[in-house]
């Protein structure tokens, strides 16, 4: 007989289940906006809120579990995780707000609603839907913008910032979940990822030529755009989910470090 105080795989599956997010994807989308931030608008103020974004980001999956009322003992263990990352959530969001003018906060406005409509989808069971995806993925993204007021940016600089975070991960989303669908044989509309991985790299050529972005930002949108076009183009790679979320955390990185390079070579907004 085994040692009955040993945690077994399952019980140790469960317990990962309950505090840490269990879609890789999400793990890049909601962290690279908050190191982009932190790169190109560091300040006191901006720590304080990733403490904040990182606690609500791993509040998610014990928030469900406390919620479950099929589960038994992993609620109560899910409860006190929960009221911790509250409390730093808390703590962080007040950080920023005594190391920085309150009304430097005004983006966070924008994100809730995407964080809002992520909830809610959550809540029903359809993390994985796209809007669900979406709206996460952007409720991270328009973070950057915070940052960068509360670091003193003027709004058009702050809103680019977000604009370039965004740039990478609706594409993403929209890139990922249409080049898996294909590979199933599944219907998809390859167009809408190209139609969005474009609309991105305009965007940010429009901002670039306004002087609310600098030029070499555009390096890794259109690096997107190449890699949405190979994956819906006819000659697309035969690769694995788990090798799609490997490549993608990869072209994550150069995404970050061209927006880094380009921002720290030109100066902040």
């Amino acid at each position: 007989m085994g040692d009955p105080n040993a945690t077994s795989p399952g019980r140790r599956r469960t317990a990962v289940s309950i505090f840490l997010p269990l879609e890789h994807g999400s793990w890049a989308l909601a962290l690279e906006p908050l190191a982009l931030a932190l790169l190109v608008a560091p300040s006191p103020a901006g720590v304080a809120l990733t403490t904040a974004a990182l606690a609500g980001f791993f509040a998610r999956r014990p928030l469900k579990a406390a919620l479950d009322p099929s589960a038994a003992d992993p609620p109560r263990a899910a409860q006190g995780v929960l009221l911790l990352f509250s409390a730093l959530a808390l703590a962080g969001l007040g950080g920023a707000w005594l190391l920085s003018s309150p009304a430097a906060l005004w983006p966070l406005l924008l994100a809730a609603p995407f964080g809002g409509l992520f909830i809610y989808f959550d809540a029903q069971g359809d993390s994985r839907a796209a809007l669900a995806e979406l709206a996460g993925s952007a409720a991270f993204a328009v973070l950057p913008a915070t940052f960068a007021t509360l670091a003193g940016w003027r709004v058009p600089a702050a809103l680019a910032l977000t604009a370039l975070a965004l740039a990478r991960s609706i594409p993403t989303v929209l890139t990922v979940r249409t080049y898996l669908r294909l590979r199933k044989g599944k219907p998809a509309r390859p167009a809408v990822p190209l139609l969005a991985a474009a609309l991105a790299l305009g965007t940010i050529a429009l901002l670039a030529a306004a002087h609310q972005a600098p030029w070499f930002a555009i390096c890794g949108p259109g690096l997107l755009l190449l890699r949405t076009a190979w994956f819906i183009s006819a000659r697309q790679p035969a690769w694995a989910a788990k090798r799609v979320g490997l490549a993608e955390a990869i072209l994550g990185g150069v995404y970050l470090g061209c927006a880094a390079i380009a921002y720290l070579s030109k100066g902040n907004g």
